[in-house]
């Protein structure tokens, strides 16, 4: 798969997300997905991950912003960074994180999430609690 196909598939994933369109995301997905998320759940195939965005749209999620801003790729997977900002549970909350994915039949089949734990700081010679 091509470089572009690749970052086609992860921005209409994204803005999907951000536009609370659960078929456009769905459309990126190979049908045996697994997604997991970086605070731990896993979702296997179309079913459950459909349920998983029912379910939090439902309860009033809202991805507020999602960039990406930083892509590479091989022939069949991808790395990205990104700034990630939501409403979740009557709270504002944004952290960065990355992604590693791997791609089949032209979709998305793994994707897999990483955050940070803590803000990011350039280290000055001693760590910060």
């Amino acid at each position: 798969m091509d470089k572009g196909m690749m970052r086609t598939l992860l921005n209409q994933y994204v803005e999907g997300w951000i536009s609370s369109r659960i078929e456009p995301m769905l459309n990126t997905l190979t049908n045996d997905c697994v997604i997991t998320e970086c605070y731990g759940p896993v979702y296997k195939g179309h079913d459950r991950v459909r349920q998983r965005m029912e379910t939090w749209f439902a309860f009033g999620g809202r991805v507020l912003q999602w960039d990406i801003l930083s892509c590479v790729g091989g022939k069949n997977s991808a790395a990205l960074e990104w700034m990630f900002r939501c409403w979740w549970q009557e709270c504002e909350s944004s952290f960065d994180g990355a992604s590693i994915v791997w791609f089949g039949d032209e979709k998305i089949k793994v994707l897999r999430e990483c955050t940070t734990t803590a803000p990011l700081y350039e280290w000055q010679g001693e760590w910060k609690s």
